[in-house]
């Protein structure tokens, strides 16, 4: 774990953003078109689905999926054409035993 990277990725309002709406993708996005075929990545989101969501070009969300990528706060697969992304819990897990230990 990068914690530079990290709070860095998490430095952009709108990338914390896409983060938190992750958190609860029911609630913060439509189904899915592929939803069938994701039976082996629960809660992944389609990128064209959180550029609607943040209302940003395809190219600003799409790098801004390549920073929470590269910190390892999401995690992605492709389907066809179409990229799908997800958080990735043991990051945040981990994260948050290492705050706990060094701010608590």
């Amino acid at each position: 774990m990068d914690q530079i990277k990290i709070f860095k990725a998490l430095s952009n309002e709108t990338r914390l953003n896409i983060l938190l709406w992750l958190t609860n993708v029911e609630a913060n996005f439509e189904q899915q078109i592929h939803a069938h075929l994701l039976s082996n990545f629960s809660d992944g989101v389609c990128l064209g689905s959180i550029q609607k969501r943040a209302k940003l070009s395809q190219s600003t969300i799409s790098s801004y999926m390549v920073i929470l990528e590269d910190a390892g706060l999401v995690e992605s697969q492709k389907i066809d054409k179409y990229t799908y992304f997800r958080i990735k819990k043991s990051t945040l897990v981990i994260l948050s035993e290492w705050i706990d230990k060094h701010f608590a």
